[in-house]
């Protein structure tokens, strides 16, 4: 089993685009929905992946926080296709840029098409309390907030919130 620890931040400025190591094109999609989740009919998100020339079918639990279970398997390109035109809701489409920033590598993806506008920046942790230094491009933690998960932008994209709900949350 697979455990994830990972942080979620919003982005406050474009400095970021300064530090960047390198940049993938992805889609994905989900094969269960938000609802399906929140009101416990699954226990996991079902998703597939396409990274440049690899593809995943990835679970994870729907644990809200940092600690989740996930599971990545790679499977054939023409299969995650197949699997893509299945899914349901909205594809999401991004840039994934890695930056390394001191001792870890932080991932921000800029979304595309309906979520185009929302950048968000990740960090993968080995433990719960890991301290990280906070690059100064790093806005607002949105870890706990649902909107900014994937599951939750391929069911209502971006481009359908409100000016309210664009705004920073208070933390």
């Amino acid at each position: 089993m697979g455990i994830e620890i990972e942080r979620k931040f919003l982005v406050e400025n474009d400095s970021w685009r300064t530090a960047v190591r390198s940049v993938t094109t992805m889609t994905q999609g989900y094969l269960n929905d938000l609802s399906m989740i929140e009101n416990g009919r699954q226990r996991a998100s079902v998703r597939i992946r396409i990274e440049g020339k690899q593809a995943f079918l990835n679970i994870k639990s729907r644990d809200l926080g940092y600690m989740r279970q996930e599971f990545d398997y790679e499977i054939p390109i023409d299969e995650a296709n197949e699997f893509l035109s299945l899914c349901t809701g909205s594809l999401i489409d991004k840039r994934r840029y890695h930056i390394q920033h001191h001792d870890h590598l932080w991932e921000v993806d800029e979304f595309l098409g309906d979520n185009a506008g929302l950048i968000v920046a990740e960090i993968e942790l080995t433990h719960t309390d890991e301290y990280f230094e906070r690059p100064d491009w790093l806005g607002i933690e949105v870890t706990d907030q649902t909107r900014y998960y994937n599951l939750a932008l391929a069911d209502r994209p971006y481009s359908q919130w409100t000016q309210h709900e664009r705004q920073p949350p208070n933390n």
